[in-house]
């Protein structure tokens, strides 16, 4: 029999229809005094997991589960169906000789998709080699009140399923499994860093000023203190400012805000993780970030070999390494070591048909970071260390000694992407506070009447010694999206950010 196609109109209408019909039998429930919704508890003693895992050991035996009712079919006075816990789907068995005429012609009448239940009942195997639970009781737990999506079709609009993420997780079992997923990748970070002596701590969500970075941040009002707040951009400062009182190895697993644009890499609100280690540089941040990505990949992998939408990705050690400088000249043809001055640099990113935000103010730094943009990054495909950055846009990290128009900075690249940032951090005082006052004046520039400040209590802090150290930043979301093979920040973010409906 050919299928009936709904319109949009007459799908609601039916939706509308079914979730009517659900609320007069939760009434007629309620009026003989059977409210699913006074229910305050189920003693669970197993969950699909383990029964299909354990079976051998538990067949025959008697155990009590819980999940959401999935599927149903109904063979006059017996019954197949599929209940839904965390962990996937377990049929169950229900008769009307075992758990009474009234309880399962209730379960028939009264019971819907999507109803959250209370089995108990022997574990056993059908004919067809299904594990399975025979049902001694049944037990209506909570009733669900508007009908899910349908099977057939399922849920595959995005916009429905980022805001109605808790729908997205019951009908889709592969986005359950990509949140459980990423909570694994939390866990295995905070034990990699713990195992080598770090210490986690926490710093400010909400700060005082407006700092010169570039990043937008979000403002807010203190109402006690009248002043303004802003949500972080980083959780950077504070925690230098941890190493200088002598916690010497720390790290954050932080909220960021900024208030910017959005895309598949970019959420305004998300996570990143911050490390800081006393007494080492960036070439030990390097291989502390191959360590750590290869620990967490093959704990929650299995592997070090992975796919990214398509591609085969190697995380294995040692990852690539290339100076910007290599890089661009590898790309690109152009050579920073013929440029004798920034006309010349200017003239080389005109000949390639690249344009240098900073227009005739534009130094040789800015035009090999244009470069690298335009020519470099998307051709990073294997996980790949860039280093040796132009002082222009590393504000907080050491110089070279050998070349201060460089600095000792790092950007790590997978498929085409930026991962994570890292330094030896800049600790002099005065060359930091003069790189703060540009960075400062640059932004006031750019956005007139913008409150960005110098942040003075940093400079105080470095000016009672902040020993050398070692930092990193990366993106966790950016992470769980490589190990998941998630094609956007908003399938590993439980409730990304989205516009509301009007």
């Amino acid at each position: 029999m050919e299928e009936k196609i709904l319109t949009a109109e007459e799908e609601q209408r039916e939706l509308a229809e079914q979730a009517r019909i659900r609320r007069e039998k939760l009434q007629k429930m309620q009026s003989e005094g059977n409210d699913p919704f006074v229910k305050v508890s189920y003693n669970v003693t197993a969950d699909s997991s383990k029964i299909k895992n354990c079976f051998d050991s538990l067949e025959g035996k008697e155990v009590s589960i819980a999940g959401r009712l999935m599927s149903r079919r109904i063979m006059g006075k017996a019954s197949f169906s599929h209940i839904q816990d965390r962990d996937g789907l377990l049929q169950i068995y229900v008769r009307r000789d075992d758990v009474g005429e009234d309880n399962y012609a209730a379960f028939k009448k009264d019971y819907d998709i999507g109803d959250i239940v209370g089995v108990r009942g022997y574990v056993f195997k059908t004919q067809t080699g299904e594990i399975s639970v025979h049902c001694n009781s049944i037990e209506l737990l909570t009733k669900c009140l508007l009908p899910l999506p349908e099977k057939q079709h399922g849920l595959i609009n995005t916009d429905i399923r980022y805001r109605q993420r808790d729908l997205d997780l019951i009908v889709n079992p592969e986005v359950k499994s990509a949140f459980i997923k990423r909570s694994q990748i939390l866990k295995e970070i905070r034990a990699f860093l713990d195992n080598r002596g770090f210490l986690e701590v926490d710093t400010p969500v909400l700060t005082t000023l407006e700092i010169g970075a570039s990043a937008r941040p979000f403002k807010t009002k203190h109402n006690a203190l009248d002043i303004d707040m802003y949500l972080r951009i980083e959780t950077e400062l504070y925690l230098k400012r941890l190493i200088v009182g002598g916690l010497e190895r720390v790290y954050e697993v932080g909220r960021i805000f900024r208030n910017e644009g959005m895309d598949a890499y970019h959420n305004p609100e998300f996570t990143t993780v911050e490390v800081y280690e006393a007494y080492c540089d960036y070439f030990a941040m390097m291989e502390l970030v191959e360590e750590l990505y290869t620990t967490v990949a093959q704990k929650v992998c299995g592997t070090t070999d992975i796919t990214y939408q398509g591609t085969a990705i190697s995380l294995k050690k040692p990852w690539a390494r290339m100076t910007m400088k290599e890089a661009v000249k590898k790309y690109s043809g152009a050579d920073y070591d013929l440029w004798k001055s920034d006309e010349d640099a200017r003239a080389c990113a005109k000949s390639l048909g690249v344009k240098v935000d900073e227009g005739d103010a534009a130094t040789k730094g800015h035009v090999l970071i244009a470069l690298f943009d335009a020519f470099v990054e998307d051709k990073l495909i294997q996980p790949t260390f860039i280093y040796d950055y132009p002082v222009e846009n590393s504000p907080l990290a050491k110089r070279k000694p050998d070349d201060p128009l460089f600095t000792q900075r790092f950007e790590y690249f997978i498929c085409g992407h930026e991962y994570g940032n890292a330094f030896s951090e800049l600790n002099d005082p005065i060359d930091q506070k003069q790189r703060f006052v540009k960075q400062v004046e640059a932004k006031r520039a750019q956005e007139p009447g913008c409150n960005a400040q110098v942040d003075e209590e940093f400079i105080t802090a470095l000016e009672y010694g902040l020993p050398p150290t070692g930092g990193l930043g990366f993106g966790v979301d950016r992470l769980v999206m490589l190990l998941t093979d998630s094609a956007t920040i908003r399938d590993v973010l439980l409730f990304p950010t989205m516009k509301p409906k009007r």
